[in-house]
């Protein structure tokens, strides 16, 4: 294989491949942004990963979530706002999302969607070449120079020519991960600014020549410090690339359970780059699970299909991010539908039917703009928000003052109604168990059982089957207690159905996560140390 040699900043080392054509991203430039901003930053970063772990300390030594004293006078000033939406940001009333993979990457911008959330974290294996390959494909995207063929059936991917493409939004990994094959001065940098970066100093820049970038979605933040720090990173980085401070725009998902207590402050810390809060509501179920596992029987939620967006919990949440973002004139996005088109007629018409109904919810909630898993739910969404918006682009007017949310309404998992069975176990076992296997293989967007998964299902999963064996549950359908022993039995019965690559890999790691006495806070991370 035919290496490229790069221009390395002093003191940083590549260990992986280095392919001649990674030279497209992996400037001298961008490199060297790269190494600066993990010299100036890593120390906050690993301070800021410190405080999540004092707060789960606080939570299961008996303390409670709550709305900050010390940033009670951010949220009472009333004269504070948002930058106004940015060129390519006025109208999102449908956003797909979708990994940086070549041939995913065209069919996102044949889409008709508004905006493509190209996604490098939760529906994205971050392997060495899907990092820089999707770079590259990010960029090829933005010349309008990318194609693609598969080799399986000799299909041909172009863009649709003289169309005007979906606004590119990138969402770089979390602060939690590390991207283990750069490291300077013998350390790895974090994926969040290794992503941002290669973004940022090549299509980025292309995007900003067109008027239209560049633009992120942050993910997985637990506190308004969080976003501070993404907030001087984005200063550094403009000024270090000559670029006008406030042309990055960023939305942040409000998808951990700490920072649905901090959305005022997120937008506050942000507000000369941020374009809204989206309501990430996989994965923030997956964080009220994580972060009161070990707070007992008023925690443990029911099957994971029946924790619905109109449960009181989730109602409450979703509610307070529409009146947060409109009081500070930001957008409000809505949360991602996972139904996929199918071939059966039924399951067909059940998920078009399923996906109007919520995103019909969210439109006449006051969201501004949803997001759906797959291009064939494109219109689908759209429709339902051009019922309520019609020509208009958004309708942050529509202020919520109605809607009063307190920490008690956002805290009242006890409340929801459901069921525990025997077939809500086994779906979290054989999902959680495919997803990990796809991931394994390659593949952050998987398709199972008609709906486009991505890591937050595994990560529900596999949460789900601990808290119910460290609680000792009780099926309600058959009375049979939900024990390690049981859980092993089920996993060999689900296991036994599936075949392929690394399914013996995956199980183990879904075993391990599931059934180990410690709780561990991302299965992504133990995953990623199984990649190339």
């Amino acid at each position: 294989m035919t290496t490229v040699e790069l221009q390395l900043p002093e003191g940083m080392e590549i260990t992986a491949e280095l392919k001649p054509e990674y030279s497209k991203v992996l400037t001298a430039e961008a490199l060297q942004l790269i190494a600066d901003l993990h010299r100036k930053y890593e120390g906050e970063r690993q301070d800021r990963l410190a405080a999540r772990v004092e707060r789960q300390k606080f939570l299961d030594e008996g303390g409670e979530l709550d709305f900050l004293e010390e940033t009670k006078a951010i949220r009472e000033d009333e004269t504070w706002q948002v930058a106004p939406p940015a060129p390519g940001l006025e109208d999102r009333r449908v956003e797909v999302t979708g990994p940086t993979y070549r041939k995913m990457t065209i069919n996102a911008l044949n889409s008709g969607a508004k905006a493509w959330l190209a996604d490098q974290e939760d529906a994205n294996t971050p392997a060495w070449d899907s990092v820089i390959g999707g770079q590259i494909n990010l960029l090829d995207a933005t010349n309008r120079e990318i194609d693609f063929v598969a080799e399986e059936t000799g299909k041909e991917y172009k863009l649709r020519p003289d169309e005007e493409l979906p606004t590119i939004i990138v969402r770089p990994r979390g602060w939690h991960m590390t991207e283990k094959h750069i490291l300077v001065d013998g350390t790895p940098v974090s994926g969040s600014i290794v992503d941002f970066v290669l973004y940022f100093a090549s299509a980025g820049r292309k995007q900003i020549e067109k008027g239209r970038g560049p633009y992120f979605y942050l993910p997985k933040m637990e506190s308004h410090l969080e976003a501070r720090l993404w907030n001087n990173i984005f200063v550094d980085a403009q000024e270090a690339l000559g670029v006008p401070r406030g042309t990055i725009r960023a939305t942040c998902l409000i998808e951990t359970y700490p920072a649905a207590f901090e959305m005022e402050e997120i937008l506050y810390e942000l507000r000369e780059h941020s374009s809204g809060l989206n309501a990430g509501r996989w994965d923030y179920i997956f964080s009220v699970i994580k972060t009161h596992r070990n707070k007992g029987e008023d925690w443990i939620t029911p099957d994971r299909a029946q924790v619905t967006m109109t449960v009181p919990f989730m109602r409450a949440y979703t509610e307070l991010l529409v009146r947060t973002c409109h009081k500070r004139g930001a957008h409000a996005i809505g949360g991602m539908s996972a139904f996929i088109p199918s071939k059966d007629e039924e399951a067909n018409k059940k998920a078009y039917d399923q996906v109007t109904n919520d995103k019909s919810r969210e439109a006449g909630d006051g969201f501004d703009g949803s997001w759906v898993a797959h291009p064939g739910m494109v219109e689908t969404c759209k429709e339902a928000f051009t019922k309520v918006l019609g020509e208009r682009p958004n309708q942050i007017d529509k202020k919520r003052e109605d809607v009063n949310v307190t920490a008690a309404d956002l805290l009242s998992v006890k409340d929801t109604p459901g069921q525990i069975t025997e077939g809500g176990l086994r779906t979290n076992i054989s999902v959680g168990i495919q997803y990990v296997q796809s991931w394994l293989n390659g593949n952050g967007a998987a398709a199972i059982n008609g709906l486009m998964e991505d890591a937050a299902t595994a990560e529900i999963s596999r949460s789900q089957v601990w808290q119910w064996v460290k609680e000792g549950v009780k099926l309600d359908d058959s009375g049979e207690q939900i024990t390690k022993d049981f859980v092993q039995k089920l996993i060999d019965e689900e296991t036994a159905k599936l075949s392929g690559d690394n399914l013996e890999q995956a199980t183990k790691l879904f075993t391990e996560m599931a059934l180990d006495d410690e709780y561990h806070d991302f299965l992504t991370l133990p995953a990623y140390e199984l990649l190339g």
